[in-house]
């Protein structure tokens, strides 16, 4: 098993070259056959995963540029080990509810690519293949943008491009003079995690670079304001590429922050918490209000996740075990139902060819099945209790609550305004006089209910039991926190982690 993250990673890219050889009408069940090896390499992945343990684990360390110490470093711990299976998970899914026709053979490779690129941002401990894979996303995501989207496609492509390739320069500009630090202070080069972690830099050197590695998150996450290509790229996206780029490619900011920023520069972060806490705010209070005035479905649902993820923010920069494994359950739930919602609106343009809510009207007459998956995947958007959406959201608010409880209560408004948006799309959609164009419209069937089903028999499933993810995630968040308050160099940053980790742990019932 020393080699099954290797396999992981680079699996995707070898059947991705073979599919150039496969025929074009048997590209789909190729597809379908490769993501679901690749998710049944990360179920080995998770069985053979000691969860009792906070090591980082399946470690393969080989030099590439021995002089300057970047190596091929990877591993996986209870943060990533879950996103890796959310990626090969939804990966899959995609693939399965895929309904684009238009060079589908072409659409298929560049998935297969992007989904190698996702799995080694995950599992990359040297800073630079982190910063290769991270940047390497960009590609495919751009070409399926900008070659299998809507009518403004190549406008969305290129804003995307342009905002996520600067935020990331800066952060490479952060990278390297680290390096350059870590050489002046041991006298040797290593872009090692773990070696960076060794090093206590003075406060000053903190916040310039968490500025740029906050550059660099920032605009990939997106977090306000910093946050106005993601509904277009979305809003342009095939469905199968808003379902990645909001399952899996959100979350890798996120990730960035928790295993990066808060490690690396545990003071800076300690010193920031106001001002990412009150983006955080903004962000949930204002694209919900703007979300609840959008016509357009997918954006709505664009809005929608950049206020959940001023949740992730709130929960990640609460600098405790329960903020922190909210957030990362957030992420995993919100990949989960935000790749369903837009797997739904998918569906609805398939039959109708519209994504604005006033075409519709009365669907639940002809399509109650569908209605009633799509009602599940909406209401664990919204957070209700028993489904995946309200575990991390909770636990996410309450890690806060120890922060502020003033900021705390006022995030607790995503839930009411969510509620709001999210209840008023789905009733003048399915609620109503039938239209005349809608009458025939056929209900779910097939490989679309396979993939929208398996995806509510998670977001139940996880609501129910999230022990599951919560166990393992738990011991490498503690572990993660205690190394963060020994690097802390002020007596005032020690104080505040204590506190705010006082009661440690969170209930895994």
């Amino acid at each position: 098993m020393e080699h099954i993250l290797t396999m992981l990673i680079f699996f995707p890219a070898v059947a991705a070259i073979l599919g150039f050889l496969i025929d074009k009408d048997s590209m789909r069940q190729f597809a379908i056959v490769v993501t679901f090896v690749e998710f049944v390499l990360s179920m080995i992945l998770y069985y053979n995963f000691d969860i009792n343990s906070a090591d980082v684990q399946f470690m393969v360390n080989i030099p590439i540029i021995k002089s300057y110490g970047i190596n091929y470093l990877i591993g996986a711990d209870g943060i990533s080990l879950f996103l890796i299976i959310m990626i090969t998970f939804m990966t899959m899914i995609a693939v399965i509810g895929l309904t684009e026709k238009r060079d589908v053979k072409n659409l298929i490779i560049t998935m297969l690519f992007l989904e190698m690129t996702m799995v080694g941002v995950f599992a990359a401990f040297d800073v630079i293949l982190f910063y290769i894979f991270w940047e390497l996303t960009i590609i495919p995501m751009f070409y399926i943008i900008g070659f299998w989207g809507y009518n403004k496609r190549l406008y969305a492509a290129v804003k995307f491009f342009l905002y996520t390739f600067t935020g990331s320069l800066i952060m490479l500009v952060g990278i390297l003079y680290f390096g350059y630090v870590y050489y002046q202070a041991t006298g040797v080069w290593s872009f090692a995690l773990y070696d960076w972690m060794n090093i206590n830099l003075p406060f000053d050197l903190q916040l310039w670079l968490f500025i740029a590695f906050f550059f660099g998150f920032a605009v990939k996450m997106p977090m306000f304001p910093f946050h106005t290509w993601l509904p277009l790229a979305h809003g342009q996206a095939p469905t199968i590429g808003s379902i990645i780029l909001a399952a899996i490619l959100l979350k890798m900011e996120t990730y960035g922050f928790i295993r990066f920023s808060l490690g690396l520069f545990p003071d800076a972060s300690v010193y920031f918490v106001p001002l990412l806490a009150t983006l955080g705010i903004i962000a949930i209070i204002y694209t919900a209000m703007i979300a609840y005035a959008q016509e357009d479905m997918k954006q709505l649902i664009a809005y929608s996740s950049i206020s959940h993820m001023g949740i992730i923010t709130i929960g990640v920069f609460a600098l405790n075990v329960e903020g922190i494994s909210g957030a990362v359950f957030l992420m995993i739930g919100h990949g989960i139902v935000s790749g369903a919602l837009f797997m739904c609106v998918g569906l609805l343009y398939d039959r109708t060819g519209t994504k604005l809510i006033k075409k519709f009207g009365g669907l639940a007459s002809n399509m109650p099945l569908f209605a009633m998956l799509y009602l599940i995947v909406l209401m664990a958007s919204i957070g209700l209790p028993l489904t995946v959406g309200f575990v991390g959201e909770f636990l996410s608010i309450l890690g806060f609550f120890k922060y502020s409880p003033i900021l705390a209560s006022i995030a607790v408004l995503t839930i009411v305004l969510s509620a709001v948006y999210m209840l008023n799309m789905y009733k003048f959609t399915f609620f109503g006089r039938l239209k005349i164009i809608n009458m025939n419209l056929k209900d779910i069937y097939g490989r679309e209910l396979v993939a929208l089903g398996s995806l509510v028999a998670l977001i139940i499933f996880l609501g129910i039991y999230p022990k599951i993810i919560l166990e393992p995630l738990n011991i490498s968040v503690t572990n993660h926190l205690q190394i963060m308050e020994n690097k802390a160099l002020n007596i005032e940053t020690k104080d505040k982690l204590n506190e705010l980790n006082s009661i440690k742990g969170v209930s895994n019932e």
